[in-house]
């Protein structure tokens, strides 16, 4: 591992393809990077919830969430959301505000008052919104001020779409310079006095997406991150069901190769690793480096559970309008990092923040 820290940063996590051959100017304006939020379901039609999709920019999730839900007058916990977004983007996603026996809103003039978003649907809807009820985000990028060779560019993003890239947890999820992990760990050591849930859950979350990545980062190391060893748990594309891979033939190797199935890494918690094998010895050591994050994983009460090692966009599709500007747009299900599939192309300057993520 390197640097002070005893957990590999994630600029220093292993690349899958070789070093990015190019390197460029990402989100000069919000506009460069645009996501669309996907839901997982369509809207009911009828029920006393609302469900809206929004169109912000220069504006980040909760605090859409607490404007709309003064708005409409209700407490902003009643306010749901399906995942995060990040401020510095244009990004349209999805709440949900329940109505019950309210007059209805005019909701096109909820953010009237505001550069900050605007409502562009509404929809009846029964239930609230949950955290991860959609099935993936669309992403649209612009990478300006690009320097390297074309053609080696054109050929990793070819690569990237027919293999994909480690699905590792991107950068936000550990804060600015990585903060959420020093916490997590200040926790664990009990070096830490009451803090409030939401910190707490940050905290752990933080802690349980590094041990992944560091047993995805031994994956893609030995090569086999991307193809199932006996004793991998493989896990059915869109879906959390796994199962085991008890012996190893040209079937399973081919529905890999396909994406239909991939190989996983654990969240850590509490009960036996479902891994088997060599894999189960890997991330038992990588337990073993982390021996207070294991234990206070274990103590939260968080469970054992299982997330793919191999990511694959998908509708990957690129154009470049001039010799120093790089658009492309792709699509990532739920859960999964736009930086882990743009570190395996270019190093980037953010104008804007540190954690260039938009993700869940």
């Amino acid at each position: 591992m390197t640097g002070a820290a005893p957990w590999r940063s994630f600029g220093a996590l292993p690349h899958a393809h070789g070093g990015p051959p190019g390197a460029g100017r990402l989100r000069a304006t919000p506009a460069d990077f645009v996501v669309e939020e996907r839901l997982g379901f369509a809207p009911d039609g009828e029920g006393e919830h609302r469900l809206l999709r929004v169109r912000k920019v220069g504006a980040n999730t909760e605090w859409v969430a607490r404007r709309l839900a003064a708005f409409a007058g209700v407490p902003v916990g009643a306010v749901g959301w399906a995942g995060l977004k990040d401020r510095h983007a244009v990004t349209t996603q999805w709440f949900s505000v329940p109505v019950a026996n309210r007059p209805e809103p005019d909701w096109a003039a909820a953010g009237a008052d505001d550069d900050g978003f605007r409502v562009v649907e509404v929809h009846r809807h029964r239930r609230k919104l949950r955290r991860g009820a959609l099935a993936g985000n669309r992403f649209r990028l612009r990478v300006g001020s690009l320097s390297g060779d074309r053609a080696a560019l054109d050929e990793r993003l070819a690569q990237i779409a027919e293999r994909g890239v480690p699905n590792y947890f991107g950068e936000q999820r550990f804060g600015r310079g990585e903060a959420n992990l020093a916490r997590a760990s200040a926790l664990f050591e009990g070096r830490v006095g009451r803090v409030d849930r939401h910190r707490r859950g940050l905290w752990l979350s933080a802690a349980r997406a590094q041990l992944f990545n560091e047993v995805l980062a031994e994956r893609v190391i030995r090569g086999d991150w991307d193809r199932p060893l006996v004793g991998d748990r493989m896990q059915l594309a869109g879906s959390h069901s796994h199962f085991a891979a008890e012996s190893i033939d040209e079937t399973l190797r081919a529905r890999t190769r396909v994406g239909d199935i991939a190989p996983t890494g654990p969240l850590w918690g509490r009960g036996a690793l479902p891994s088997g094998g060599e894999p189960a010895r890997l991330e038992g050591e990588v337990a073993a480096a982390f021996p207070l994050w294991v234990q206070g994983l274990e103590a939260a009460g968080l469970e054992q559970e299982r997330r793919a090692l191999r990511l694959r966009p998908l509708d990957v599709a690129w154009h470049w309008p001039d010799a120093q500007v790089l658009e492309l747009g792709f699509e990532l299900p739920a859960g999964a990092y736009a930086t882990a599939v743009l570190r395996e192309l270019i190093d980037w300057h953010d104008e804007e923040s540190g954690a260039v993520d938009v993700r869940d």
